[in-house]
């Protein structure tokens, strides 16, 4: 406590630590302070002049309460505590004024602004401002830049708070934009016309006060008064993002970050962002069964009898897809096996131990890349495989970590020590490597797809056991940890699973190539790959229409909230599994997602523990040595394309032609 410092905010006396702003204590003391350029992630900028207090005893002008320190206030004369005021004449006066300067240049168009209703100039000159305007000359226009297919900008709306700059700049570590000119020349800007490299450029949108960059995809659809928002999870990465689905009617019209200092802070992916046009096309909304070699529609009595009759007596293997809750990897897991048969999730081949949470959920959290001092990547990119875990990394890079990566090589927006491609460097680094406090091991899906993966998991936690490092197993699959949780695996992985097997029940499994041959049941949301394969296709509900659990790569279980009903007559996933049950013979002993949530956690307790995470004390594997010399391959190649959702995009197949042309070398003019 005597480190504190006590200080008088409105004649409200409370004690803070020096090294906070004055915002800050404000903040602290319940004293809303209004801002424009301040953001609590991003560095000072101080130029908006929104945020002035009164200092008594300080200079005889308002102070930038965002750009001074708790410990430059002086005490009173007497010695008294420093003391602050938020809500004097002189504050209210120049918080009008700062107001009038931000207005003099700005459009005021407010009916057609897509920020209407969420604007923090609107929010703040209703509150801070005056309601007559002194101003007759002519407003400043500026020329709208060109972001790309995500940002739609209108820069006359601009107030210079510089959020995005910074942004870009400092968390996604791109430098595309800035401002250039002064005085009434300044404008904030994209370098030389070009757009944006970055896959959380949307994070911009959120940041901006104003309606001078906003959604393109989202422009002139709705209001948000019109909307209907909930909280959910994000599961196109295995980072378990905390997002809000804005509804309206029975459509999903955006996808906004929630804030979870311990996941994804405040930020989003562009592609869990943007990809919600990819719900609306390729829907599968009734059930379909193959005749004659072609699909024909049929109804859910007949679809499920067929299914039935195809799976009773046969050797059926069950495979969960990337997307599935865990309640429905459950529900397949006790149909499938009560008829003999085998589920697999790791359908990518990777080699994680079942049962051994340490080696499939590692034994840190995500938020312990803060204050690391030592980070190693091995076998992943996460700029590609969790653009928000990466911006962390690039946080604690920024920090003082550094940074060493064993893999293929990549711009991760930071700089990294690359020390090898493959496997041989890791196991010259487990001869050199010494304990280290604070050491982080960051491990990837593409060091563990191959044959020998269950060997370099087990370098990897020797490694972890010698020098005391954390181990995080970077996932690529949302429903991966949750999956291995309840058991959904087969011993000797995908190959085991699936030999002999004369009924594959895909449950939403279309990154795997089922060979002609075995009779595939296909149940899932979208006419993708897997609905291509199958003999009989049962639509379910995307996770956006069912309550659902999904464990995040860290192992920390969250509760996806239903946002809206799947379209025509698809049903939800564990209801179908139920309903399939009762024809096969096993009927599964449930009627509502609460008693199979009862009977999943009384099999694995840590599910009820929604929102922990669970501590996984290392338990080392030991599987031979890696094969020396063979290099790691990406886990994921493009970033916007990983699953069925995300290839029904318009959005994101743009988004991803795009990254291709900008990789693709450039052609000299003939």
């Amino acid at each position: 406590m005597s480190d504190l410092r006590t200080i008088i905010i409105d004649g409200q006396e409370i004690e803070v630590d020096p090294a906070l702003t004055l915002i800050q204590a404000c903040e602290q003391a319940g004293v809303e302070i209004p801002r424009f350029c301040y953001h609590e992630r991003l560095s000072i900028a101080g130029n908006c002049r929104m945020c002035l207090v009164e200092v008594v005893g300080g200079p005889p002008k308002p102070a930038a309460s965002c750009a001074m320190q708790v410990r430059d206030l002086r005490p009173g004369r007497n010695g008294e505590p420093p003391e602050v005021r938020t809500k004097s004449p002189m504050v209210k006066k120049a918080r009008e004024g700062v107001m009038e300067f931000l207005l003099i240049n700005h459009p005021l168009d407010c009916p057609i602004c897509d920020q209407g209703g969420e604007c923090d100039l609107q929010d703040q000159a209703m509150a801070y401002g005056v309601d007559f305007s002194r101003y007759r000359e002519p407003k400043r226009a500026a020329i709208d830049i060109n972001l790309g297919p995500l940002v739609e900008t209108h820069m006359t709306r601009c107030i210079s708070c510089t959020r995005c700059v910074r942004f870009t700049t400092e968390v996604a570590g791109i430098d595309q934009m800035g401002q250039t000119g002064r005085g009434e020349d300044a404008e904030i800007t994209s370098y030389l016309g070009q757009t944006l490299d970055s896959e959380l450029q949307g994070n911009i949108i959120d940041l901006c006060p104003v309606g001078a960059l906003v959604s393109k995809p989202y422009a002139f659809t709705a209001r948000p008064w019109e909307l209907t928002k909930t909280e959910s999870i994000d599961v196109m990465d295995a980072l378990g993002s905390n997002i809000r689905v804005d509804t309206k009617g029975r459509e999903v019209m955006r996808f906004l970050p929630r804030n979870h200092d311990g996941v994804n802070e405040e930020w989003l992916g562009d592609k869990s962002r943007f990809v919600w046009d990819g719900l609306r096309r390729q829907r599968l909304d009734r059930p379909y069964i193959r005749v004659d070699g072609r699909l024909r529609p049929a109804s859910w009595p007949e679809a499920l009898a067929a299914a039935a009759a195809a799976m009773k007596g046969k050797t059926v293997a069950g495979l969960v897809g990337d997307l599935a809750p865990v309640e429905a990897a459950f529900a397949l897991k006790e149909l499938v096996e009560g008829l003999g048969g085998r589920v697999e999730c790791r359908t990518d081949g990777a080699h994680l131990p079942a049962g051994n949470r340490s080696g499939y959920a590692g034994t840190a959290r995500i938020e312990d890349i803060d204050t690391a001092r030592r980070i190693l990547l091995v076998g992943c990119n996460p700029r590609l495989e969790a653009p928000v875990l990466n911006a962390r990394i690039r946080k604690a890079w920024i920090a003082g970590a550094s940074v060493a990566a064993i893999g293929p090589e990549a711009d991760l927006t930071y700089e990294v020590t690359h020390l090898g491609p493959g496997r041989q460097a890791l196991l010259d680094l487990a001869e050199t490597a010494d304990p280290a406090e604070g050491s982080l091991i960051i491990l990837g899906q593409g060091a563990l797809r191959e044959a020998d993966g269950a060997a370099v998991l087990g370098q990897v936690m020797a490694l972890a056991e010698k020098t005391g490092a954390g181990i995080l197993v970077l996932h690529t699959a949302a429903a991966r940890v949750g999956a291995m949780d309840v058991g959904a695996v087969t011993e000797g992985g995908l190959a085991a699973a699936m030999e002999g097997a004369e009924v594959i029940y895909s449950l939403g499994a279309d990154e795997v190539e089922i060979a002609p041959g075995p009779f595939v049941i296909y149940q899932g949301s979208h006419g993708d790959r897997g609905a291509h394969r199958a003999d009989v296709i049962l639509p379910a509900a995307a996770w956006t229409e069912e309550q659902g659990l999904f464990v995040n790569t860290e192992g920390r279980p969250q509760i996806a909230a239903r946002a809206g009903f799947p379209p025509g007559e698809a049903k939800e996933n564990w209801a179908i599994l139920r309903a399939l049950s009762a024809l096969t013979g096993g009927t599964l002993p449930y009627d509502s997602l609460a008693a199979l949530r009862r009977r999943l956690v009384k099999q694995v307790p840590h599910l009820a523990r929604i929102d922990e995470v669970p501590e996984n004390p290392l338990d080392p594997v030991s599987a031979g040595d890696p094969q020396a010399g063979v290099d790691f391959v990406p886990a994921v190649r493009d970033y916007y394309l990983t699953n069925p959702i995300a290839r029904a995009s318009e959005l994101m197949a743009a988004l991803s032609a795009q990254a291709r042309a900008r990789r693709s070398p450039a052609m000299a003019a003939e």
